[in-house]
């Protein structure tokens, strides 16, 4: 077992598992001998990646064919996972398809925007950040976009789910730190991604010349789980760029407000 897995395994989870950043993660994974489960709504590819992967490196994949957008996908999920020991929770799922102004959408398609990316993955962080806070290690990836730090036309619902994520990521990494469970909040730009080329195809656009590359994001992503709660994509821990402030500065003022929390517990006390 290397020492990644003993920190974060022996089983990865991996929501939006089927291309994409999803898969890059997955890749990577198996190939440090992590046993894997691979959820996503499609069931063909994610079908045919769990035999590919347990065939190059005789690593056991289990898959599950799941819209988080359900009522009950948590649910189905947890029975899935039963009493094997996930170390390592990657939520990969939920971009946006519609890219349209909100009135301009049917509200179902919002709700279910809504049931993925929050409801779903906040049962999926209290059912398994649970099981890590117990054992004493964990890990923790939420895989978010640089929307979450404001909302932009065509944007209102993908962007308010992101900043729940962001802010929910942000206290869970505080609350688990001192239980040796690691969270990062993996903010990214634009991605090459199957997702991103299929929804520029269907507006006649072109392709961006600076995305990044799926595979580069799992590497890094894992790479920076130890130092979160943040992670801004393409730039360093100190450098503010696009984002409203630094990854270093949101990480002092959460340990401040963290501090000044328990100054006040302390006064009551």
């Amino acid at each position: 077992m290397t020492g990644l897995q003993q920190h974060y395994g022996p089983w990865a989870l991996i929501a939006g598992a089927s291309e994409g950043t999803g898969r890059a993660f997955a890749e990577r994974l198996a190939a440090q001998g992590y046993k894997l489960i691979l959820l996503a709504r499609r069931e063909a590819p994610l079908a045919g990646l769990a035999t590919e992967l347990s065939a190059r490196y005789d690593t056991e994949c289990l898959w599950a064919s799941v819209d988080l957008a359900d009522a009950d996908a948590a649910d189905r999920i947890a029975a899935l996972c039963g009493d094997r020991e996930v170390g390592l929770f990657i939520a990969n799922a939920g971009a946006d398809p519609h890219g349209t102004h909100f009135l301009d959408s049917d509200i179902d398609n919002w709700m279910a925007l809504v049931g993925r990316n929050v409801m779903t993955l906040m049962r999926l962080c209290h059912f398994l950040g649970r099981a890590m806070r117990a054992r004493g290690r964990g890990g923790i990836i939420l895989v978010g976009s640089g929307a979450c730090y404001g909302g932009a036309p065509g944007l209102g619902v993908y962007a308010g789910s992101k900043a729940f994520d962001l802010c929910l990521g942000e206290a869970l990494w505080a609350e688990l730190q001192p239980h040796g469970v690691d969270v990062l909040n993996l903010i990214l730009g634009r991605t090459d991604t199957p997702e991103l080329r299929r929804f520029l195809t269907s507006r006649g656009a072109a392709l961006p010349a600076d995305l990044a590359l799926p595979d580069d994001v799992a590497r890094v992503g894992l790479e920076r789980l130890p130092h979160g709660p943040v992670h801004h994509w393409g730039l360093a821990d100190e450098e503010q760029g696009y984002a409203p402030q630094s990854a270093a500065a949101r990480r002092a003022r959460i340990l401040a407000v963290a501090q000044a929390m328990r100054d006040l517990q302390g006064a009551d006390a």
